[in-house]
């Protein structure tokens, strides 16, 4: 009977450990990937709140944004442990990947659960909107103001729900009835002056839709990265285990020689 530690037994051993370590090394950088999309994910809707914070109620809404981030940072070096050579045969670098990737899975749960909140109370997030457009003075030394006209020109909307809006503000008034902002005007029409006689050569959708759809977006960004970064998590649960565990083929080994 063939001892169970016998040369054949330990030589299919090191070639099912050599085959799952080259899963792991390939499937280490679907994690550099993962860490990607997580983080650009975080980095845009922090710079859409930095853009578009006075718009918002409260800043509760990046909290998804940095816990992306850590996520991201994680997953990244989980990424980078992952593709040493010497992680096969290291129970202590075994076990800090294992626990790099449980950190990352709460992470990303947490963050997924707030987005997923934050993206059901988009309307109350930006119940603030209409006072800043209420609060427009035209003057680019204006917080409100440069905001207001930021947000028009990049996202190609104008007043809160259209350019109507304006109508109620003393900024037109002060205009004498006539004018609406220029950066409500329409790309397509170079010679808009922002008259209201004119209406077809002002951007026709509001600002909160347009504003909704983009966080909306980057929210729905962070949700599904969650079910996504956890397939791959699993695959790499799987594989290190089968490694943790022909780790002990590998001490009777020293003794065989």
């Amino acid at each position: 009977m063939a001892h169970p530690f016998s040369s054949s037994g330990l030589k299919m051993s090191d070639q099912r450990r050599k085959a799952w370590m080259t899963t792991l090394q390939l499937i280490s950088n679907l994690l550099w990937v993962a860490g990607l999309v997580v983080g650009l994910s975080g980095i845009y809707l922090l710079l859409e709140y930095r853009q578009s914070s006075l718009f918002f109620s409260n800043i509760y809404i990046i909290l998804p944004a940095v816990l992306a981030l850590c996520s991201a940072v994680l997953l990244v070096v989980s990424g980078c442990l992952g593709s040493l050579k010497r992680i096969g045969n290291s129970p202590f670098l075994q076990g800090l990947f294992v626990f790099l990737l449980v950190a990352v899975f709460c992470l990303e749960s947490t963050a997924s659960a707030l987005a997923y909140f934050h993206s059901t109370k988009l309307d109350s997030e930006l119940a603030s909107l209409g006072g800043v457009f209420r609060g427009y003075r035209g003057s680019s030394q204006d917080p409100k103001s440069r905001a207001v006209d930021v947000t028009q020109e990049e996202l190609q909307c104008c007043g809160v729900h259209d350019y109507r809006d304006w109508l109620d503000t003393s900024w037109f008034n002060a205009t004498g009835g006539q004018l609406v902002p220029h950066s409500c005007c329409n790309s397509s029409f170079p010679s808009c002056n922002g008259t209201v006689d004119q209406p077809w050569q002002l951007n026709s959708q509001g600002c909160q839709v347009k504003l909704e759809m983009s966080v909306q977006f980057l929210l729905s960004l962070i949700i599904w990265c969650s079910p996504a970064v956890f397939l791959v998590e699993l695959v790499m649960f799987v594989t290190v285990g089968q490694l943790m565990r022909d780790q002990p083929l590998k001490e009777y080994q020293q003794f065989n020689k």
